[in-house]
């Protein structure tokens, strides 16, 4: 049934609805009208309430409004609030995040820093593999960077799941002391991202040009780490390769003319862009 409105339109009036407790989901079984005979206890939660919204009733008679102004009858609304929320809850089931093969240590980076803040499992999943895990088991949202959005939105929208991009952190400390750094400085930049290291390439010379000479390296490789560390006055890395550097450092240390500045990026994403995504996949705060 085609009927024109925004998604998340019907998405704010099924889960209000669902609050109100007009509809009510069963696991395992769907989403249904809840019998009005019967008395039904209305919960507001806690974010409604610091909102200010008092009276829930009305929230839920105003998007029903909506939806019967636009043209629908109550079947059609049921019907629309009903598949939004299964849809909802197969987006909110998981969480599968992907990149190329080539860089899944950028797939880890985002993994890592969203696992302990969200309450659904996290996998990694090279893009190369995607298909295949959706074709098993239709559900989650795909999470990616905004580099390989698009070819992620095509293949989720063929398995009905979300595809949603996370926004890196500006590293505005990290970009701060670089441009501090006197020319002639060596930099080392370690990460398990070859992605990140490329790009960090880029951006660093356009910032000093051939002012600074820049190394990178990924903390598997421990003899491009360890010629790193002995060349470079400034070290950053992520926080996954930051053991292994410092481990490095202890075990070279008599080989080390001097001991590079070590800064770790304590951040790969943006502050607000775990609470954009747990918005999306309809996870409260918590």
């Amino acid at each position: 049934m085609q009927t024109g409105l925004h998604r998340n339109t019907i998405s704010k009036v099924y889960r209000q609805l669902e609050t109100d407790g007009v509809v009510e989901a069963m696991a395992g079984s769907g989403i249904y009208v809840r019998d009005q005979q019967k008395p039904r206890e209305i919960r507001t939660p806690p974010h409604i309430r610091n909102k200010g919204v008092t009276d829930v009733d009305q929230e839920v008679r105003k998007c029903v409004d909506g939806l019967l102004n636009a043209g629908c009858t109550l079947q059609q609304t049921r019907e629309l609030l009903t598949r939004e929320i299964d849809w909802r809850l197969r987006c909110g089931a998981r969480v599968l995040v992907s990149t190329p093969r080539e860089d899944i240590g950028a797939s880890m980076l985002i993994a890592e820093e969203l696992e302990p803040k969200i309450n659904v499992p996290v996998e990694v999943v090279p893009m190369e593999e995607l298909e295949n895990v959706l074709q098993s088991s239709s559900v989650g949202t795909v999470v990616t960077s905004r580099y390989f959005l698009q070819p992620m939105e095509e293949l989720a929208k063929q398995h009905g799941v979300r595809a949603v991009a996370v926004d890196l952190n500006d590293f505005r400390q990290e970009l701060a002391m670089l441009k501090e750094l006197r020319p002639g400085s060596c930099v080392g930049l370690v990460s398990i991202s070859p992605g990140i290291l490329r790009a960090a390439e880029i951006i660093l010379h356009s910032m000093r040009g051939n002012e600074l000479l820049l190394m990178t390296a990924t903390p598997d490789v421990g003899s491009r780490l360890l010629a790193l560390l002995r060349a470079s006055s400034h070290v950053l890395c992520d926080r996954p390769s930051l053991p292994l550097v410092e481990q490095s450092l202890r075990q070279n240390r008599s080989q080390l003319m001097r001991m590079p500045q070590l800064h770790c990026a304590e951040s790969y994403l943006s502050t607000d862009t775990i609470d954009k995504l747990r918005k999306e996949i309809g996870l409260q705060k918590s």
